[in-house]
């Protein structure tokens, strides 16, 4: 057995059963975003579930400080943690508990890898819609703010949930996401503002850095996928029994609703 697939059987059963691990073991740790990439591959074989899609995580300079990584990093969507509109999704387990507003695309055709970088209008092209969507992440390192990018990379990147929400009037394309406004609230708690430019400048460029990622990996961002790029405000902090609804203006809403 490869140390890559070791791990992953580690981290996918601390999954499976909501526990948490300080490490993985000296052995089979990741040293590298190649290794964690490799790993992370091995995490949904393990779980035995279509990809849904990609997430991003630390998207803003003010995540990757706080986790102590120096850049955005990738993570499979598990087609069985992927929720529609409304939904209700388990915060059992779950360290983080946050809730994460963002801007996500839907693929309308392939990006093969290949040695030329993607540009953003290439990237923007092959997009067939986009959407208001809701991450729920999550780690199972107990600490995961020291855990180090290889080890985030190989725990997915910190994917857990995901709420798709429907897709925006094909009049997006003429806004200027940067400045885009999005207003999320936890229902009788607070609320949060947010916008564009706080994922990675902006979310097409969140976007077009995914497909240049995954092509420097020897990976195709496939049509029919689904990528959220990053949470657009500060996270929301949940308690068991939350509603989250967020507004994202002319592109439509969101929301969820989380267990106890």
């Amino acid at each position: 057995m490869s140390s890559a697939r070791r791990a992953a059987e580690i981290l996918w059963e601390h999954w499976r059963l909501r526990t948490h691990i300080a490490a993985l073991p000296p052995g089979v740790r990741p040293h590298s975003r190649v290794e964690g990439y490799e790993i992370q591959r091995e995490v949904q074989a393990c779980a035995g579930q279509a990809l849904a899609g990609w997430k991003l995580a630390a998207t803003s300079a003010s995540g990757q400080r706080h986790i102590g990584v120096v850049g955005p990093m990738a993570g499979r969507l598990l087609a069985e943690r992927t929720f529609a509109d409304g939904s209700e999704v388990p915060l059992t387990g779950n360290l983080m508990r946050v809730a994460e507003p963002e801007f996500a695309f839907t693929l309308g055709r392939d990006l093969p890898p290949r040695t030329v970088p993607y540009t953003p209008v290439e990237v923007l092209a092959a997009v067939a819609s986009l959407h208001s969507a809701i991450e729920v992440p999550d780690s199972r390192y107990a600490d995961f703010v020291h855990a180090g990018e290889a080890q985030l990379i190989a725990d997915n990147a910190c994917a857990d949930y995901f709420v798709l929400g429907r897709a925006a009037p094909g009049s997006w394309r003429s806004l200027d996401l940067r400045e885009h406004r999005v207003s999320a609230q936890v229902v009788g708690r607070y609320t949060r503002e947010g916008r564009g430019a706080n994922v990675l400048g902006d979310p097409s460029a969140a976007l077009t850095w995914l497909a240049n990622e995954l092509s420097g990996l020897g990976l195709t961002l496939s049509a029919g996928e689904v990528v959220t790029t990053g949470t657009c405000m500060p996270s929301l902090e949940l308690e068991g029994g939350d509603q989250v609804r967020v507004d994202f203006g002319v592109l439509g809403t969101v929301e969820a609703r989380f267990g106890l």
